[in-house]
């Protein structure tokens, strides 16, 4: 008998079809991995400028300045706001800055912003107001962060 050497058409086709398998079940799972590869970057963002506008009320006096109230009528440019209840109710097509300035790029998300008093961790409504802000990204998907501010 002779040593056999190299492969035969048969192995050669066969080996051919298991790489091609498995070359398109790769393809297929980074083709689906590059299609959702913008919803963490939505998602990321939304985060951000929802932590931002927190910021942002959460820096304002409890009581307006001026009057010393709580909720006063809201002044009508944002750049003028000055306590926390201004922000009640804020709705906002495109993201925009402290000045109320639009922000470039990020004019396919919505803010909404709801400021209610409520009782927390022992203190009663009428020192506590509880902030929820809405980011929608361009997607459709809404992130919800919230958070306390109160009279001290």
């Amino acid at each position: 008998m002779k040593l056999q050497r190299g492969m035969t058409l048969v192995e050669l086709v066969i080996t051919i079809v298991i790489i091609g398998i498995a070359a398109a079940a790769l393809f297929t799972a980074m083709a689906s991995i590059t299609a959702r590869s913008a919803d963490p970057l939505l998602r990321q963002q939304s985060l951000s400028l929802a932590e931002a506008y927190l910021e942002e009320i959460l820096l304002q006096a409890f009581l307006d300045p001026a009057t010393g109230t709580a909720c006063p009528p809201p002044p009508s440019q944002r750049g003028n706001f000055d306590n926390v209840c201004d922000y009640a109710e804020l709705s906002d097509a495109g993201a925009r800055n402290a000045r109320g300035e639009a922000i470039a790029g990020l004019g396919s998300y919505t803010v909404a912003v709801d400021v209610a008093p409520q009782a927390w961790g022992g203190l009663p409504a009428s020192d506590v107001f509880y902030i929820e802000v809405t980011v929608t990204d361009p997607a459709g998907q809404a992130l919800v962060l919230g958070g306390y501010r109160t009279r001290y």
